[in-house]
């Protein structure tokens, strides 16, 4: 097949929400919105999915808020976001973020806990954390991924969480298990009348992120053979099978620093390279683990331009949000970006 053709294939699959690459659970919802070009405040819950199992899933929810409903100003990123910042990293743990934000970055969108969800429907991100991680720690780009439109759902796994009282790290094995638990336990949401969170959610359009062993994770939910209702995976310092052979219809995102020491970039490299469908890979040269996460860091810039146009694309059909990735990802000393059969 040559590259024009495979390029036309991806794209119909994509924007006709059909095929292995871009599985669906039905028609999309009514009160689905374009993507959103003002940023939403931002409201954060928290449930327990199967609280009386064996394996009881805390989650964190962060989801878009009507400004309006707010009684004191809301700060939030303009978009797409302005250059921030300045350089330095220090390392905060083994699969954590680097260290508080930079003096002088950005403030993040405000943020009220249990507000009511913005009108309409959203798509749906699941993200997963790292070993001796939580969810709370990488809130510097959930709450913003909330802002621009779309539902964050992060889950506490039970056994590699940083309170975990039996940490186990070969446990990572059984986590995409329990990400898929958690969205089965959201498309339930979806269909439950007047659900506060569930009417709000594209059940139709979830994509999953994670990070270090929680982008090992989010690579597992693709395990080729298995039907997925994802429509995209964004893989940030991480890409180890831990759950069979992956090889992605669906388009996939690659975020690396190409002086992880902990993750190597070669094991980034390899994922993106057995992809089957669209992929993209942002490398941070010079960068480790996961500073280019932190506000005011050197690349959190590009980082979460590029993550959120990458989401705006897949769970949109955002076709501008689409041409800007190459723009969003590009600062000369600071990224390099290379991507496959991307559709133009």
């Amino acid at each position: 097949m040559t590259g024009r053709r495979l390029v036309a294939v991806l794209t119909t699959a994509l924007l006709a929400g059909c095929g292995s690459a871009v599985a669906t659970t039905g028609p999309v919802p009514a009160g689905v919105r374009t993507a959103p070009e003002r940023p939403y405040a931002v409201g954060v819950r928290q449930f327990t999915v199967d609280p009386d199992g064996p394996r009881p899933l805390p989650v964190t929810v962060w989801y878009p808020v009507d400004p309006s409903t707010f009684p004191g100003p809301v700060t939030a990123l303009s978009w797409p976001p302005r250059p921030v910042g300045t350089p330095g990293a220090r390392s905060s743990g083994p699969d954590r973020p680097a260290g508080p934000p930079s003096p002088g970055a950005e403030a993040g969108p405000s943020v009220r806990a249990r507000a009511a969800v913005a009108a309409g429907r959203f798509p749906v991100v699941v993200f997963s954390h790292g070993l001796r991680s939580l969810p709370a720690l990488h809130a510097q780009l959930t709450t913003r991924w909330a802002a621009a439109g779309f539902v964050v759902a992060a889950p506490t796994y039970p056994r590699t969480n940083l309170r975990a009282r039996a940490f186990t790290r070969d446990d990572v094995r059984n986590q995409p298990a329990d990400a898929r638990r958690l969205i089965r336990h959201l498309v339930r949401l979806g269909a439950r009348p007047g659900d506060p969170l569930g009417a709000h959610l594209a059940v139709d359009r979830f994509a999953a992120v994670g990070h270090s062993a929680g982008g090992h994770t989010t690579l597992g939910m693709f395990v080729s053979g298995r039907p997925s209702p994802l429509r995209a995976g964004i893989v940030i310092a991480g890409g180890r099978p831990v759950a069979g052979p992956a090889r992605p219809w669906a388009p996939m995102l690659f975020v690396h620093g190409a002086a992880d020491r902990i993750v190597p970039e070669s094991i980034g490299r390899a994922a993106y390279a057995r992809c089957l469908g669209p992929a993209a890979f942002l490398s941070l040269p010079g960068q480790g683990h996961g500073e280019y996460l932190n506000p005011g860091r050197p690349g959190f810039t590009e980082v979460l331009a590029t993550t959120t146009d990458f989401l705006r694309w897949t769970l949109y059909a955002d076709r501008t949000a689409l041409r800007r990735l190459p723009t969003d990802a590009t600062a000369p000393g600071v990224t390099t970006f290379t991507s496959r059969a991307l559709p133009t």
